[in-house]
């Protein structure tokens, strides 16, 4: 990454007692912010904490030499240096006289989008997700100059407080060909951003904190015109802006929603749910929790809509490594803050998964675009899959009249590797109470077409639940590696016996809850069979006399 700080022209504004020993300093190019307060010691915060400057105490003349060398602050107390990106921000008393300074530093860093450039290509709108100071700013001016330059588009920031493009009406060289429009007051930015569409035909618009409903309401309107989005918004997860009520209208908004009876027992949920209302303003969002650690979901329709449900949410984390090259792990991710309160859910709450496939690939030289033929979306495509390595393969369940989140909260506590699936047509398996599968004549039928088994219960209960789905993955286990390795190097005679007592214990034991005897055996081959009855955790005996002793399997 390639890095322009100007800080030299931040240190001129400054007095010599504070300028001096920063100039000097072994960390200066890790500088945040410096602090100038009356009364007090000049500070210096770095990422690894603050620090003080000088044991001199700052005068009202101090504070009055650094006022007369910024620009005039406006009305959200922001001023800056001509042609940089430094931000200076006030503190005035009672009576309207600056007090204190926080001076912070404004970095161009060239190559922060590197990360996420295969979105770029895409014409997705994006919108970035963090707390204040973790880099939003400076991704998005980056974002700015990659899609003027490189791509070539037509591109427009609302730049509210000359934070994206610096002070002065000439902007930073950081946002090369893109054009900016300055707002006068932070109150009319959703004004500024309607008449940049109306007036000069952008095909991208760049947006910095995105903080009010008619601003979120002139985004949406942004967005039906076809226009390309890039924006900020303070919220750390995708999660937090779905509970803001002024935001959650860039996501496409959420509203209370009744179900019929039928319905709400199809689905295992109450009657009353919140559902997302319209198509989301934004169709990427990115969490930057840190400067080199940025979670992606690259659809936020369909991630509103399984937080709510309270599904299984899969996200992609990426990161930087030391060597510039970018790591990528799918994790998944269970949100219970959306469905009904429950003290069973409340412990699982953001459970992640120990399944995560990792992708990797090398960056792009930064000197020159990438290539039409050899875009980052390609790179993707050609990377190594690292396979989840299991004995088990992962199980898509159909839950019918059980409520889903006590289902997804057992197989997070006890690290299942089976899905929830809300097709029938997919699932391998089917998860229902005993009383109502009884009555659906249509639900056996097809299950039986489709060689779908049916697991039942006898009521919702997590000891029920928790053993129907140990069975299950039983089952799985016995259909991949163990079975393998059981009739590895076995006799005909040997396979047939394993065969019949798996047979006995999937179609008869485990299903129909009955004992079953199998055919008489030589010794050694009841041991065989021994051995696999242990693996669905179930009990056996022999009765008997040789050479006609046979085996009997009871149900759990």
């Amino acid at each position: 990454m390639l890095i322009a700080d100007d800080l030299d022209k931040l240190l001129e504004i400054l007095p010599d007692f504070i300028c001096q020993p920063l100039a000097k300093h072994s960390s200066r190019k890790y500088l945040i912010e410096v602090v100038v307060d009356l009364g007090r010691r000049p500070e210096a915060r770095f990422p690894n904490g603050p620090e003080y400057l000088s044991s001199r105490i700052i005068s009202w003349q101090d504070l009055d030499y650094c006022i007369k060398r910024v620009g005039n602050f406006g009305v959200d107390n922001r001023s800056g240096i001509e042609r940089t990106l430094h931000r200076i921000s006030a503190i005035r008393n009672r009576k309207g006289n600056i007090i204190g300074l926080t001076c912070r530093v404004g970095r161009a860093i060239f190559g922060t989008i590197s990360i996420i450039r295969d979105l770029l290509e895409k014409g997705q709108s994006l919108l970035f997700l963090g707390k204040p100071g973790v880099g939003k700013t400076t991704a998005i001016r980056e974002v700015a100059r990659v899609l003027a330059d490189e791509m070539e588009k037509r591109v427009v920031i609302i730049d509210t407080s000359n934070e994206i493009a610096g002070d002065g009406d000439i902007p930073h060289p950081a946002i090369g060909r893109a054009r900016r429009m300055q707002v006068a007051r932070p109150e009319l930015q959703h004004q500024v951003m309607i008449e940049a569409v109306e007036n000069h035909m952008p095909e991208v618009i760049i947006i910095d904190e995105i903080g009010t409903e008619l601003e979120a309401l002139a985004a949406r309107t942004i967005a039906e015109r076809g226009v390309q989005l890039v924006g900020t918004a303070h919220g750390n997860y995708l999660e937090s802006l779905i509970k803001n009520p002024t935001l959650s209208d860039l996501i496409g908004g959420i509203q209370y929603v009744t179900l019929s009876d039928e319905e709400a027992k199809r689905r295992g949920s109450q009657k009353s749910i919140l559902e997302r209302k319209a198509i989301p303003a934004f169709q990427v969002a990115i969490e930057i929790h840190e400067r080199d650690n940025w979670i992606v979901h690259e659809k936020v329709d369909e991630a509103v809509d399984q937080i709510l449900r309270g599904a299984m949410l899969f996200i992609q984390r990426r990161k930087f490594n030391k060597d510039s090259s970018i790591c990528i792990h799918y994790e998944q991710s269970l949100s219970t803050n959306f469905i009904a309160n429950n003290s069973y859910n409340a412990k699982f709450k953001n459970a992640r998964s120990l399944n995560d496939v990792k992708y990797q690939y090398k960056l792009p030289e930064l000197s020159r675009p990438l290539e039409k033929k050899q875009s980052t979306s390609n790179i993707f495509n050609t990377v190594s899959n690292k396979s989840i390595s299991s004995d088990y393969k992962v199980i898509l369940l159909y839950a019918y009249s059980i409520n889903n989140q006590q289902i997804e909260a057992t197989i997070h506590t006890l690290q299942l590797p089976i899905t929830i699936t809300r097709n029938l047509a997919e699932a391998e398996v089917i998860l229902a109470l005993r009383s109502t599968i009884k009555q659906n004549t249509k639900l056996r039928q097809l299950a039986k077409s489709r060689q779908i088994t049916i697991y039942t219960i006898h009521s919702s209960t997590i000891p029920n639940i928790t053993r129907a789905l140990k069975q299950m993955l039983n089952l799985s286990k016995m259909s991949s590696l163990s079975w393998r390795q059981l009739c590895n190097n076995k006799t005909r005679m040997e396979i047939l016996a394993l065969a019949e007592a798996r047979l006995a214990v999937e179609k008869i034991v485990m299903t129909k809850k009955q004992s079953v005897q199998l055919l008489s055996r030589l010794a050694n081959i009841r041991r065989l069979q021994h051995k696999l009855i242990k693996l669905y955790n179930l009990r056996s005996r022999s009765f008997g006399e040789e050479p006609y002793r046979s085996l009997r399997i009871y149900p759990d």
